[in-house]
């Protein structure tokens, strides 16, 4: 059976967490391959949100496993905490959750670090983070000075490499940053406890996933953020510390590139993001506080608001490139309903010459390229039925399909699973 994959086609808050719970029904393993607990994912299930962070939003159905990949960066802390969280909802997570035992392990410095160094970073070079340690743990595993999940089941193997790793931390952490050292036995017993809670949910994930897949068990891999803020082919340096896209989904799985089947996209019918960088179609003063009024903007995480624009081709051809995007999926369609007339950025100008790409430097100087889209003014909250939508509406939808020559093949109307138009 095949592996099918849920990629962000923007800066991430796409809708993707609504998808995976659309198509979950349908799989038997589910798989976050990347990032931390600085992405939240949104599900709206009979009226009632639930948040997840770091445990695959799969876990709501009862014939799911949920994996979390060895391309993510697990905070333990927030991970015990977000599961006791789900489990108060009555949903069985521990015994439905597999940790990899490459997974890297967020540690408390990690954060204290993260912390200092965007207090201390000037304006124009502030990256905007969640501040939850992502980026250093990342870095720590690319310098090899970081611990995996599966050092947390041989204890004197963890205090070795424990021992090793604070020696150099606790350098960096006193004569660069003027932080607190730390305290090798409290994190020593900090990481057996969680092994004690948690070890018996480690283990090889790569030798798992795909011998499932030999069995003929459905994947679905999800990630975390969005295209826009890839470490290689997002808005550098203003991106997150790992690959959303499909190279990083593999390389945060190990399943095979054989098994992956279908690439869904998943994109708003607007655009935002949250953080620093450059953001061509961004609506700014008050438009931009209407945009993301209607749209309810804010981070799941963090509730910051997030920055709004409207539809970017040139960003989802970007994505539709970078991914292997066989379909898109359309979300927040709903939103637009409040206006007479919808532009969309059809193009960009660089130095008074059209560009026919999303450049990987220079996106903070372009000048965006219009075209005006009438809007239809009327609620569609809720239908389930494209021959249901207003004509206008069908027609915006039609447009964006063929600007970015791609199918979109789902459309969202709404934050509930019953919200959802299936175009073919």
């Amino acid at each position: 059976m095949p592996a099918n994959l849920v990629v962000g086609a923007q800066w991430g808050d796409e809708g993707k967490a609504k998808v995976i719970d659309y198509l979950s029904k349908d799989t038997d393993i589910i798989v976050r391959y990347q990032g931390g607990a600085n992405a939240g994912h949104t599900v709206v299930v009979g009226g009632k949100k639930y948040i997840f962070h770091l445990v695959p939003s799969g876990i709501i159905y009862d014939n799911t496993t949920c994996v979390i990949g060895n391309g993510v960066v697990l905070d333990p802390e927030y991970f015990l905490k977000e599961c006791a969280d789900l489990e108060s909802h009555g949903f069985r997570v521990k015994e439905k959750v597999l940790i990899s035992d490459s997974c890297h392990i967020l540690l408390p410095y990690h954060r204290l670090i993260d912390e200092a160094r965007e207090a201390g970073s000037s304006p124009e070079r502030k990256i905007g983070t969640t501040k939850k340690g992502i980026g250093m743990c990342y870095a720590d595993k690319m310098l090899r000075n970081g611990v995996r999940a599966g050092d947390l089941l041989d204890k004197d193997l963890l205090k070795r490499k424990l021992t090793h790793i604070l020696e150099v931390k606790n350098q960096e952490l006193v004569k660069y940053y003027d932080l607190e050292p730390v305290n090798i036995t409290e994190m020593y017993d900090f990481l057996l406890d969680f092994a004690d809670k948690m070890g018996k949910n480690i283990v090889n994930t790569v030798y798992y996933l795909n011998s499932e897949l030999q069995k003929g068990k459905r994947v679905l891999l999800e990630g975390a953020q969005g295209t826009g803020l890839d470490i290689d082919f997002g808005t550098y340096p203003y991106v997150t510390s790992s690959n959303p896209t499909t190279g990083g989904a593999l390389a945060g799985s190990g399943v095979s590139f054989r098994y992956l089947q279908d690439v869904i996209g998943i994109t708003k019918a607007y655009a935002t993001r949250v953080g620093e960088g450059p953001f061509p179609s961004e609506i700014l003063g008050e438009a931009g506080d209407v945009l993301r009024k209607l749209g309810g903007e804010y981070g799941s995480t963090t509730g910051r608001p997030r920055r709004c624009g409207w539809f970017d081709v040139q960003m989802i051809k970007h994505a539709v490139t970078v991914n292997g995007i066989n379909s898109l999926v359309l979300t927040k369609i709903d939103v637009l309903s409040h206006y007479e007339s919808i532009p969309v950025v059809v193009g960009y100008e660089y130095k008074g010459k059209k560009l026919d790409f999303f450049p990987s430097q220079g996106l903070e100087d372009v000048k965006p390229l219009f075209a005006e889209f009438k809007g239809w003014k009327d609620d569609i909250s809720g239908i389930n039925s494209f021959s249901k939508l207003p004509p206008l509406c069908q027609s915006y939808i039609k447009s964006l399909q063929e600007l970015v020559h791609t199918k979109i093949g789902i459309v969202s109307t709404g934050p509930d699973r019953e919200h959802t138009i299936i175009m073919d």
